[in-house]
C-alpha cells in the first residue's frame, strides 16, 4: 500500500494531505489566526462553579471560558502547588472560585462551546505519552503481539526511576523499536515536563504555559508510520525544519522527506483541490451509480445510502447488497476526509438477508480500522439504521472552510418569493389598520418585487383598493429574498 503526505505551506495557512494509493483520505488544515488548541497547557483560574452540572468554567486567556467537568479532574492541587492524589468527588469539594489550576485542552472550542479541559496532563512524543501525576503504564491495544507488549512494558517500567515520575502509554508506532529509542523519548519528555513545571511556577493565571507542536510536526509525529513512502513539502524553510525534526525523532522517515519545487501546485498532483470541494457537498457519487447524502447538524451527522442509477444483474436484493458494501467503504473515507465526529447515523438500504447485513457491518468495521480517530459501532437496527460514534477533537472540514449562509442562516433553504409576497400582504394589512398613512412603500429583493408586479399584480391591486391607499414598490439590492420592509409615508 502506497502512502504519501503532501504538505502545502503559505504564510496564512498550512494544509496536510494524507494520500493512500493516489486517493486523498484525510486533510488537515491549520490557519495562522486559528491554530488548534488541543494539547495546549494553561495556568487557569476558576471563574465559576456549576454544582448542578458537576463542572466549572475556567479562565485560561481565550475568548471564551473553558469547561472542566468533575470527571476530568484527576487530581487536586494545593496552594503550594503540590499534587495530591484524590478520588473524584463533588465539584464543590474539588474546586473553589478564583483557584489557580493547571489544565490541558482535550477538545477545541466548537460553535458556541468553549474548550474542554482536563487536569490529567498528557504529553506525547514519538513513541510514548507521558501522564503527569499517574503511575499507570499502558501499551496501545493496536500492538497485538502479547510478547511485544510485555517487552515494551518491561522496558518502560525499568527506565522510569531514571526519569520524570509519572505514567506512560506506549504508542502503536513503538512496536519493534529498541530500548535506546524508548530511552531517548523518555529523556525528551523529562526535559519537556521540567520546562512546563518551570513555566507553571513563573506564569500568571489565565496564561499559556505549553503549546503543542504546529500541524506539520504533529502530523509527522502521529501519522509518520513506516508505511509512508514520501513526504513532499512545497516550502524550503518548512522542509529544513521537518528534515531536522525527522532526523531527531523519526529517523527512519528522514530519507522520505522531499522538497517539492515544482511550478504546478503540490495539491494539484492528485486533484486534491477538487476532492476538498467535493467534500463540502451533500451528495457523494458512488462508482456503481448509487450515492450518499450527508447532512451535518449540531446534534449529529446523518448519512443516507441510495441505489440511484445502479441496477444489479440478478435481483433487487443483490443490487442493494452491492450498493451497501460500496457505501461502507465510501462512508469511512468521507468520515475521515470531512473529519465528522460525534453521533453518526447511517441509513443503509434495507436488506432482507441477515448474512448480507452482517457482511455490510463487517465491511464497515474493517474500513474503520484505518481510521486514526476512535470509533464505536452498533449493529443494524430493525429500521436498517447503524448508530456509531467517532471521537471529535477538532472542527470538521466544513466548519473550518465554510460559514453559515447569511441568507438562510444554515437552514439550507429559503422562503419562496411567493411566500414572502403573502407575508408582505399581511404586514400591509397590519400597518394599514394600526397607523394612518398616505401611502405605503414596500422595500424587497428584486425577485420578490418582480413577482409582485407580475404574478401577484392582481392581488396587489385588490389590496390597494381594499385599504384605500397606494402601495409603491422599491428594489433593495442588498436584501435577501426573505427580507422586506413596509414603510409608512
Amino acid at each position: 500500500m502506497s502512502e504519501e503526505l503532501l504538505i502545502n505551506i503559505t504564510p496564512q495557512e498550512t494544509r496536510v494531505a494524507f494520500v493512500e494509493n493516489g486517493v486523498l483520505q484525510e486533510v488537515h488544515i491549520e490557519r495562522a489566526l486559528k491554530r488548534g488548541l488541543v494539547g495546549n497547557i494553561y495556568k487557569g483560574k476558576v471563574s465559576r462553579i456549576l454544582p448542578g452540572m458537576q463542572a466549572a468554567f475556567i479562565e485560561v486567556g481565550l475568548d471564551r471560558t473553558a469547561f472542566l467537568h468533575a470527571s476530568d479532574i484527576i487530581h487536586s492541587t494545593t496552594e503550594s502547588g503540590v499534587v495530591e492524589n484524590k478520588p473524584v468527588d463533588n465539584i464543590i469539594n474539588l474546586l473553589r472560585e478564583s483557584q489557580e489550576i493547571i489544565v490541558q485542552v482535550i477538545k477545541d472550542p466548537m460553535g458556541s462551546k468553549g474548550a474542554r479541559l482536563t487536569t490529567q496532563l498528557s504529553i506525547p512524543s514519538r513513541y510514548l505519552v507521558f501522564l503527569s501525576g499517574s503511575e499507570h503504564i499502558g501499551v496501545s491495544q493496536k500492538i497485538e503481539s502479547e510478547q511485544e507488549r510485555e517487552r515494551l512494558k518491561e522496558i518502560v517500567t525499568r527506565l522510569i526511576p531514571e526519569y520524570a515520575q509519572g505514567g506512560y502509554i506506549v504508542r502503536t508506532v513503538a512496536e519493534g523499536v529498541t530500548e535506546t529509542e524508548i530511552r531517548n523519548d523518555m529523556h525528551f519528555l523529562q526535559k519537556l515536563w521540567n520546562n512546563i513545571q518551570e513555566n507553571a511556577g513563573s506564569s500568571r493565571a489565565a496564561s499559556l504555559i505549553h503549546e503543542d507542536l504546529p500541524l506539520v510536526m504533529r502530523t509527522m509525529r502521529d501519522l509518520g508510520n513506516s508505511e509512508i513512502e514520501k513526504i513532499r513539502i512545497d516550502s524550503r524553510e518548512t522542509y529544513e525544519k521537518v528534515k531536522k525534526f525527522a532526523g531527531k525523532f523519526i529517523a527512519h522517515l528522514a530519507h522520505s522527506v522531499e522538497h517539492y519545487p515544482g511550478e504546478r501546485p503540490i495539491f494539484d498532483l492528485y486533484g486534491i483541490e477538487d476532492e476538498i470541494r467535493k467534500a463540502l457537498e451533500r451528495k457523494v457519487q458512488l462508482k456503481s451509480g448509487g450515492y450518499l447524502i450527508i447532512d451535518q447538524t449540531e446534534a449529529m451527522t446523518t448519512i443516507d445510502v441510495n441505489t440511484g442509477a445502479f441496477v444489479g444483474h440478478r435481483n433487487l436484493e443483490e443490487t442493494i447488497f452491492k450498493t451497501n458494501l460500496e457505501a461502507s467503504q465510501a462512508i469511512v473515507r468521507q468520515l475521515r476526509l470531512r473529519n465528522l465526529g460525534g453521533i453518526i447515523i447511517i441509513d443503509f438500504i434495507d436488506m432482507i438477508d441477515p448474512e448480507h447485513r452482517r457482511q455490510v457491518i463487517r465491511a464497515l468495521e474493517k474500513n474503520l480500522e484505518k481510521d486514526h480517530a476512535k470509533t464505536q459501532i452498533s449493529e443494524v437496527s430493525s429500521l436498517g439504521l447503524v448508530e456509531m460514534t467517532r471521537k471529535r477533537t477538532r472542527e470538521s472540514l466544513e466548519h473550518i472552510l465554510c460559514k453559515p449562509c447569511p441568507a438562510c442562516n444554515g437552514r439550507g433553504s429559503l422562503l419562496s418569493a411567493e411566500t414572502v409576497c403573502y407575508e408582505i400582504f399581511r404586514e400591509i394589512m397590519r400597518e394599514a389598520r394600526q397607523f394612518d398613512a398616505q401611502q405605503l412603500l414596500v422595500l424587497a429583493s428584486q425577485t420578490v418585487v418582480d413577482m409582485l408586479v407580475d404574478e401577484e399584480s392582481t392581488s396587489l391591486a385588490e389590496l390597494e383598493e381594499f385599504i384605500g391607499k397606494p402601495i409603491k414598490l422599491q428594489v433593495e439590492s442588498e436584501y435577501t429574498q426573505e427580507q422586506f420592509d413596509v414603510v409608512l409615508m
